[in-house]
């Protein structure tokens, strides 16, 4: 097949967790496959671009600048936007020179068929019928739920306004694309209540087993580590969730209980809270998140927002580390508590179970093996990729893909 993949960023350095799952997936369809990459060039991160080679026959870099939160031009987009009926996530990323390049592309090379991964580039398509949607979340999800925990009227305000923006559009992108494809049964299901999708099926999510596979020998860490991109709004109120009502519970217990914040560009904010407790390190973005799940005892997961599915869960998993996640943290994935994983949703349950795994090796070492069973059976990168290719090859010969018994749609235009 020759596929076209269009996508906001490229995929290094790799540091969040939809750029994972892509890389995954598209490096093994660059193997059999010819792999056309559109995105957007950032300057600052030449290394992008660079690599590109290593998962895709051709790459179409698109000049565009996306401002980074907190910035005087975000600010004024932010502004902008207030005018406009489609979301600041969505705005940021429309781009005339996208759109043409899309146009140009599509036109010079008969493509079998075309990705636009994440709904974040979708505006730039003149329509979506013959491209398959890549979902690696529902974002209307994120939005209603960033408003539900807005902790004053203001914010819960402007998530709303954000939320139902996103609303309209998602669904106008969901419904105007030729497939999609969300990473989790119950995305999809709620693709089909929320939009009236009816053409969308999913794919697992999956881990490298033998990247994360745990060394005889070990440096210790912490105690409790979180994984994860400390620039997302999630992630963000999750760590301030833990550290605020979980932590305390732990440490009347634990009282010198550490914990480890792994992700990059974290907040001035986030910073400060290394600087209040000795016993909290924030690192930033690292080289390599390996060392960090091996060297420490659990894994948490405080997640209150979110959607998709979190492959922190399966990194931690295939690396031999126990996890704790609320319900949201571990939606979507195949885990079962207590078998391979702990779920707690209040501050003094999922202090708990941090607890009697921190105190309990016996329990945790076998917490440990049943996840790692988990991940080795079922969920390797491999049998999703073989996966997301049996859906592209059916979708390219006009053919509906078993999981989603649905006619091609009429033509949509996603313009507006």
């Amino acid at each position: 097949m020759k596929i076209l993949w269009v996508k906001s960023d490229f995929l290094h350095p790799t540091t969040r967790g939809g750029q994972i799952r892509t890389l995954e997936i598209v490096k093994r369809l660059h193997a059999r496959h010819e792999v056309h990459y559109l995105a957007y060039q950032n300057p600052a991160q030449p290394e992008g671009l660079d690599r590109a080679h290593e998962y895709c026959t051709r790459a179409y870099p698109v000049p565009h600048e996306i401002p980074p939160h907190g910035s005087v031009k975000f600010v004024l987009q932010l502004a902008a936007n207030t005018l406009s009926s489609m979301p600041l996530a969505l705005s940021r990323y429309r781009s005339p020179a996208m759109r043409k390049e899309i146009a140009a592309v599509s036109k010079a090379v008969r493509f079998d068929t075309t990705v636009c991964d994440f709904v974040f580039p979708a505006p730039n398509f003149e329509n979506l019928n013959n491209c398959v949607l890549f979902q690696h979340n529902v974002e209307t999800m994120i939005w209603r739920r960033h408003s539900e925990s807005a902790p004053d009227p203001l914010r819960k305000r402007y998530f709303s306004s954000q939320a139902e923006r996103m609303f309209n559009w998602e669904k106008r992108m969901c419904l105007a694309a030729g497939q999609v494809v969300a990473v989790s049964p119950q995305d999809a299901a709620i693709m089909r209540e929320l939009f009236g999708v009816a053409k969308v099926c999913s794919i697992p999510t999956g881990v490298d087993i033998e990247y994360f596979r745990r060394p005889l020998q070990v440096s210790p860490k912490a105690d409790l580590v979180f994984l994860g991109s400390m620039d997302w709004m999630p992630n963000i109120d999750g760590v301030q969730y833990f550290i605020r009502e979980i932590l305390p519970l732990i440490r009347k217990r634990l009282p010198a209980c550490q914990l480890a914040i792994v992700g990059r560009s974290p907040s001035a904010a986030t910073m400060g809270l290394a600087e209040q407790d000795p016993r909290i390190q924030v690192t930033g973005t690292v080289a390599d998140v390996r060392p960090w799940l091996w060297g420490s005892q659990v894994s948490v997961v405080p997640l209150r927002i979110g959607g998709g599915t979190r492959l922190k869960i399966f990194e931690s998993m295939a690396a031999g580390t126990a996890t704790v996640s609320t319900s949201i943290g571990a939606e979507g994935l195949d885990v079962s508590h207590p078998a391979n994983i702990r779920i707690a949703d209040t501050p003094s349950s999922f202090a708990e179970q941090c607890i009697e795994l921190l105190e309990n090796a016996r329990e945790r070492e076998r917490l440990t093996s049943e996840g790692l069973d988990l991940v080795g059976a079922r969920f390797s990168w491999d049998v999703v990729a073989a996966e997301f290719e049996r859906l592209l090859t059916a979708f390219g010969t006009v053919t509906p893909p078993r999981c989603a018994a649905q006619p091609r749609n009429v033509h949509v235009s996603v313009d507006g």
